[in-house]
Parts: C-alpha cells; structure tokens; sequence
C-alpha cells in the first residue's frame, strides 16, 4: 500500500467509488443503526486489505462512525440498533455490529452480552472480527 498523502488520496479515491454500490445496498440508511435523511460515509472495517474492496466497507452515519473512532465516548443506548444489525445479510455489517457488542459487553451492558449469546457467525466471518481486536 502506498503511503503518504498521494496514497491516502489514492484509497479515498477508490473508496468513494464504492460509495455509489454502497448508497444501493443500504438504501440510503446507516447500515448500523438505519437512520436516514444524513450523510453517509463509507467505513472501511479493520484490518484493511492493500487494496480496498466494497464488500470490506459499510455505509454509516457520522455518529455511529464517531462512537466506533472514540470507544471511550460510546454511548450504550445508541447501539440497541444492533439488535436488528446483527441480522444483516450484509457480513461487514454483522461483523461490524459483533465488535461493538463485544466493545459493550466489556462495558458490563448486559444486553449486549445476551445478544452475543445468540449471534452466530460463520467461522470466517468470526475471524475477521476478532482481527482488529
């Protein structure tokens, strides 16, 4: 991957390419928690591959993306939204929402504890998200 500034342009580059398939499959609602009529940013999930690809993206909304970039200013109660994201039959976004379930268990929100009990991923799927962690 390249680096430096020509690098990083070069990946958002090709990151709002995807911008346009990613408005399709969510229908222009925050893949997480499904809010609509707000800016949409395409979210790369960790650990990134050298070359971005669209299924490794999700589409979210600039408070979800706030709360994933500053855990420490996670609010818990934003994130019932889960309940519903977890089902996606999207797997960036089932992934994605398994990690913050994770990141709220560890907060003692017991909700999100019980609703990891019931997730299932594929074992690759588990796989990668346990990567960034």
């Amino acid at each position: 991957m390249s680096t430096g500034f020509k690098g990083k342009f070069h990946r958002q580059n090709i990151l709002s390419r995807f911008a346009k398939d990613l408005v399709r499959r969510s229908r222009s609602h925050c893949e997480l928690c499904d809010t609509s009529g707000v800016k949409l940013e395409v979210y790369e999930l960790p650990p990134v591959e050298e070359e971005p690809y669209p299924d490794g993206c999700i589409f979210i909304c600039g408070e979800c993306l706030k709360q994933i970039d500053n855990p420490k200013k996670m609010e818990p109660s934003t994130w019932r939204c889960l309940n519903n994201a977890l089902w996606s039959e999207v797997p960036a976004v089932q992934v994605m929402s398994v990690r913050m379930l994770r990141r709220l268990a560890a907060k003692d929100e017991h909700w999100a504890s019980e609703l990891l009990e019931h997730a299932y991923l594929d074992p690759e799927l588990e796989a990668w998200a346990g990567a960034a962690e």
